[in-house]
């Protein structure tokens, strides 16, 4: 073994193929295109979802029916955990109060406030909705549940 020469070979990144600079590179002359066809021309390349002839995936799929997602309801949750971290003791909580501290996003149509965590301030919360044991924490706290009528359009 020659140590000075252990290391030979060892690149750290390989060279990038350097395509059309003459036949001698070994990529000249047809630049790895072969002879001749669509893909030897310029502007040559598939669409998306070819299939090689074959009937594509998006043809094959039916595209009838009705979904009502459009018209469901986009329902923001908070935790009473993460209340409990962001209020102090005695404060009214609104869901323009939330979107505007950052804790939900501020485009929605009702806020829910659901019962993960431990609650140890009372609040005066306002929501449109409420879990069983959510609820059931802020009162054992000391707190106030209000519900927002939901508006409907």
């Amino acid at each position: 073994m020659i140590l000075n020469d252990v290391q030979s070979g060892n690149e750290p990144r390989k060279a990038r193929k350097r395509i059309g600079r003459g036949v001698g590179s070994g990529h000249g002359k047809t630049a790895g295109r072969g002879h001749k066809g669509f893909f030897s021309r310029s502007g040559s390349s598939r669409r998306r979802g070819f299939q090689g002839g074959q009937m594509p995936l998006f043809r094959r799929v039916a595209k009838r029916g009705f979904s009502n997602n459009f018209f469901a309801s986009d329902v923001a949750v908070i935790n009473i955990g993460e209340l409990n971290d962001a209020f102090e003791a005695g404060a009214e909580i609104s869901p323009e109060l939330l979107a505007g501290k950052g804790l939900i996003p501020s485009k929605f149509d009702e806020l829910k406030v659901l019962g993960d965590g431990e609650l140890t301030k009372s609040f005066v919360i306002n929501a449109h909705r409420f879990s069983a044991s959510a609820e059931a924490k802020i009162a054992a706290a000391g707190g106030t549940v209000s519900r927002i009528a939901v508006s409907s359009f």
